[in-house]
C-alpha cells in the first residue's frame, strides 16, 4: 500500500499542460515525409512516451530518414519552437489548476519533450515560477514507461516517489508514474486515450484539467 502523506506533485506537459501530441505528430510526419521516410500511421502511438533520443533514433533506424539522430531531433525541436511561439496551444484550465496545486505542495515536471521545449512552455505561459523541479526524459537513461523521469523528479524535489502524485493522460505516462511508485491522477487524452490497462494503473480519474483540485489529488492518497 502507498503511503498516505503527499509530499510534491509531479505533473506530465504534453497532453496535460500543453495541447502538443498532434504538433508533435504533424512535425515528425513532415520530416519524415520530406526526408524520405516511410511514415505508417502506427507511428505516433509509437513513439508517444518515448525520449528524444528514443524516437529519433527510431526515425533515423525504423522509418529510414538517413539524417542521424541528433540531426533530427534538432529539427523538430525547431519546428515546434516556431509552432509554439507563434501560438501556445495551452490547454483551457491548465494555468489555474497548476496554480491551485502550487499552494498546496511543491511541483515538479516529468517530460518527454526535450529541455529546449520544455523550458520554451514554461518561459512562454508563465508557468515557470510554479515548478521547483523539471526533468525531461533525455536526461535520464530511459523514457516512459519506464519510472526513470518521474524518479529523477522526485529526486530533485527532495520528495518520496511513494509520497508523490503524478498527473498524467497518456497510456506510457500513466505506466511510468506508476512503475516509481506514485499515485497518478489520470486525465485520459481524448486524442489518444490510454487503454484499460493503464487506467487499471491509476488512482483517480478526472474527465479534465478543470476538475484537478487539491481534494482531488488527495483522493489518490486510498
Amino acid at each position: 500500500m502507498r503511503g498516505s502523506s503527499i509530499q510534491a506533485v509531479v505533473f506530465d506537459l504534453d497532453g496535460v499542460i500543453v495541447d502538443s501530441e498532434h504538433v508533435w505528430d504533424a512535425a515528425r510526419e513532415a520530416l519524415s515525409r520530406e526526408r524520405g521516410g516511410g511514415w505508417h500511421e502506427g507511428a505516433q502511438q509509437d513513439m508517444m512516451g518515448m525520449s528524444s533520443v528514443e524516437w529519433s533514433r527510431y526515425m533515423h533506424e525504423r522509418l529510414g530518414l538517413k539524417d542521424l539522430p541528433e540531426e533530427i531531433s534538432a529539427e523538430v525541436v525547431r519546428r515546434l519552437q516556431a509552432t509554439y511561439r507563434e501560438e501556445l496551444p495551452l490547454i483551457d484550465g491548465a494555468t489555474e489548476a497548476v496554480g491551485r496545486l502550487a499552494g498546496r505542495w511543491p511541483l515538479g515536471l516529468a517530460s518527454s519533450s526535450n529541455r529546449e521545449i520544455i523550458d520554451l512552455v514554461l518561459e512562454l505561459s508563465g508557468l515557470d515560477q510554479y515548478f521547483e523541479a523539471t526533468v525531461s526524459s533525455e536526461e535520464v537513461q530511459r523514457g516512459k514507461p519506464s519510472p526513470d523521469v518521474y524518479l529523477e523528479a522526485a529526486r530533485r524535489l527532495g520528495a518520496d516517489p511513494a509520497g508523490s502524485a503524478a498527473v498524467e493522460d497518456s497510456r506510457s505516462g500513466i505506466l511510468s508514474a506508476s512503475a516509481a511508485g506514485m499515485r497518478v491522477v489520470a486525465i485520459p487524452n481524448k486524442r489518444f486515450p490510454p487503454d484499460e490497462e493503464a487506467l487499471a494503473a491509476a488512482d483517480v480519474i478526472i474527465p479534465s484539467i478543470n476538475e484537478l483540485t487539491p481534494d482531488a489529488v488527495e483522493e489518490s492518497r486510498a
